[in-house]
């Protein structure tokens, strides 16, 4: 937490027997982690509360007056039926205390799951608690209560008899409940577990709140809502509500990103690298000059402001973000070429060895003559190595195209002056920091990433905070928009003309992609694969390709050279060779992955200016949200509109690769889909912070916890 960290245990705050219920259910060992387990909802509580807008599943809370009670024996099960003003009705199964425990004219607060039996809403066995009896306060009804039959005594002082039944009971233990529940506007709701409950976290969090001394504020500017007032409104909020408390918190988490993302910036500022100006002759010229095709503007643009960077002595950091064939590789040989003409060498690194010796071959074909590209990656021979390695640290190798390998302690630049990471998603800061480590000592190479997935704008502040942000977005001249079209299971002959189109396409001379969520078993590569060879694809060359084939690279080169007509396979084709002659591909249970997946899988198609289709088969229904997902997808080409449509419908978590458990998010108030304004603020303040107190900033991120630190160094 920001500014902030509690690392006394559980045990010394809570009993024994709670800090270790808590340890097990949630992996919390300290007062610090368990304040950061924010409520997840609030029930705003006055004398009744009803179902609002809830409904059928959800778990509710509402409180009323008893209006009836009543018994029915069906021989087996003794059925007690409790009627609620209000039309609110609670069942309790073969629960004979609860005669004893209720009566009419009594106030009660139920939480159950909510059901509906002939429009009547309906709680099945919930807990309860009285609120008051006949108009007495809830600590004078010791003559209404008898204790809850064989149950078992939590751990604490409790009196002998109860005031509620299950989870709300077990609140007693952290104080009084009349305190802890009906003196309160706000109730929180907390995520919980089938062991810990969401009373028993609101019992144990309020123990240690009020254990916990005063918190010092950790900014050295005014806020609206200080540190500690903040942690404790979001626990227990005023009349007012928990809204300030959690805008200071989601603050906070937003500002930690961005000043560690500052502090790199900042850092990165601070390194000298050799200037790259451009030379009005030189093989980038020559290049430039005698493209078979025009830029895009996009392009023309992008050129230009790493034309700025590499001109300057402060090592250019930039993302280039563009669609899949939106040119973003012809930007980068462009660079690299601007840096040969200076006398330095440059390293792309690839994420699969297959991609590494395409860009390798197409690059030895488009750059003039007298430039040298040379590949490395692991599966090359001995001697090839050998060879490659005597080329980079000789100076020889102009360009440097590998994989991993290129990170190795054996490789040595002569002078490394550019630095290109393809599909920056597939690495981490460690391995970009890696290479740009092996220039000469004292100066730092300049650094280009690139990514097909587009990213928006909040995900590039938080995740690509330290880097200046560059965008393609124009298709070059000849490329088609991709037709897409989902086709639903319970359409059969939907599902037939799908396969029909794959045979007319291989008919035509191209070829075609089928992509299934998994390797074996129903729906898996290979049973589609043998199916599809057998039947409706008989006749047709039909290859399997998936991520346990150590021939991998060997089919995907078959694949290019067309001995292939259709690759039956799993994601492992969403980065890999361009082949200009695939026009159709099938996903297969497309509902199973994400959107941007399913961008970038249909990006693997239209590559070769040939009007392409993409195929969404889907066995959801029509009106699930899973096939309107699908629906929207194939009808937006643009794929930053689909990681705008990504991000508002998956956890943020998600796309940031942290954990989903709900318990153990980098980012737990924090939306970032809709918090872009807190976002966009932090991320200046965190620029701020940085610029006129360093000291600060870094003794704020020191506070960060070990899953926060790993999330950041991860991305």
């Amino acid at each position: 937490m920001l500014g902030w960290r509690d690392e006394r245990p559980l045990e010394d705050v809570l009993p024994a027997k709670d800090a270790h219920n808590i340890t097990k259910a949630l992996g919390y060992r300290t007062c610090g982690e368990l304040l950061g387990h924010y409520p997840r909802d609030y029930i705003r509580h006055n004398k009744d509360v009803g179902l609002g807008d809830a409904a059928e599943g959800d778990i509710v809370t509402v409180t009323g007056i008893v209006s009836a009670i009543s018994k029915r024996d069906t021989g087996r099960t003794t059925i007690i039926n409790v009627q609620l003003d209000g039309n609110i009705s609670a069942t309790f199964f073969n629960a004979l205390y609860v005669l004893g425990m209720l009566k009419r004219g009594m106030r009660v607060m139920l939480s159950g799951k909510l059901k509906f039996f002939r429009g009547i809403a309906q709680l099945q066995q919930p807990d309860f608690v009285v609120i008051d009896a006949f108009g007495r306060p809830s600590g004078e009804l010791e003559p209404y209560l008898v204790p809850e039959p064989d149950s078992r005594q939590p751990s604490g002082k409790r009196s002998k008899k109860q005031q509620a039944t299950g989870s709300l009971r077990k609140l007693s233990q952290f104080g009084r409940l009349d305190k802890l529940l009906l003196e309160r506007e706000w109730i929180p709701i907390y995520p919980a577990t089938s062991t810990v409950s969401s009373w028993y976290l609101m019992g144990a969090i309020h123990l240690v709140l009020s254990k916990t001394p005063s918190i010092e504020e950790p900014l050295d500017i005014d806020m609206m809502v200080g540190m500690d007032q903040a942690l404790r409104e979001v626990h227990e909020p005023p009349a007012a509500g928990p809204q300030r408390a959690i805008a200071r918190l989601k603050y906070n988490e937003a500002l930690s990103i961005g000043l560690v993302m500052a502090l790199r910036h900042r850092d990165a500022q601070s390194r000298q690298a050799v200037a790259l100006p451009a030379r009005e002759e030189g093989a980038r010229a020559e290049l430039v000059a005698h493209l078979p095709f025009e830029l895009t503007a996009g392009q023309r643009r992008v050129i230009e402001e790493i034309d700025a960077d590499l001109s300057r002595t402060v090592p250019m950091m930039r993302l280039l973000q563009g669609e899949v064939g939106s040119g973003k590789t012809m930007v980068a040989v462009i660079a690299m070429l601007q840096a040969c003409d200076a006398g330095k060498q440059s390293a792309l690194l690839a994420p699969t060895e297959v991609l590494a010796g395409q860009h390798a071959a197409s690059m030895s074909a488009a750059v003039p003559a007298g430039v040298k590209v040379v590949l490395l990656t692991g599966a090359m021979r001995v001697a090839e190595k050998r060879q490659a390695l005597l080329d980079i640290v000789s100076g020889e190798a102009d360009i440097v195209v590998g994989t991993h390998a290129l990170i190795q302690d054996s490789v040595e630049f002569f002078d490394l002056g550019l630095v290109v990471v393809d599909e920056q998603h597939r690495f981490g800061v460690e391995q970009r920091d890696t290479l740009r480590a092996k220039t000469r000592e004292g100066l730092s190479p300049h650094v280009l990433v690139m990514t097909a997935t587009p990213i928006p704008r909040t995900i590039a502040m938080t995740v690509f905070g330290d880097l200046e942000v560059s965008t393609l977005r124009e298709l070059p001249g000849g490329r088609h928009p991709i037709q897409s079209s989902v086709v639903p299971e319970w359409r059969p002959a939907w599902v037939i003309r799908a396969l029909t189109r794959i045979r007319e396409e291989v008919e035509h001379g191209h070829q075609a992609y089928i992509v299934c969520p998994r390797i074996e078993g129903e729906g898996g590569v290979l049973e589609v694969a043998e199916a599809l060879s057998h039947g409706p694809l008989r006749g047709l060359e039909v290859g399997v390709l998936h991520g346990r084939m150590k021939d991998k690279d060997a089919v995907m080169n078959r694949f290019a050279r067309g001995e292939i007509d259709v690759l039956v396979s799993t994601t492992v084709i969403e980065v890999g060779v361009d082949v200009p002659n695939a026009t159709v591909m099938l996903i297969r249970e497309a509902e199973s992955f994400g959107v941007s997946q399913l961008h970038q899988l249909r990006g693997r198609v239209g590559r070769g200016g040939n009007a392409s289709v993409c195929l969404f088969h889907t066995n959801a229904s029509q009106e699930s949200a899973a096939f309107r997902r699908l629906y929207e997808i194939s009808q937006t080409t643009s794929g930053f509109d689909l990681a705008e449509l990504d991000l508002r419908q998956r956890h943020e978590g998600d796309i940031l690769g942290t954990m989903q458990s709900g318990t153990h998010r980098t980012l737990r108030l924090l939306n970032l889909a809709e918090d872009r304004d807190i976002i966009e603020r932090t991320h200046e303040d965190a620029a701020a912070l940085v610029a006129r107190n360093p000291g600060l900033a870094r003794e704020l991120t020191k506070n960060l916890s070990d899953s926060e630190q790993e999330f950041l160094e991860k991305n």
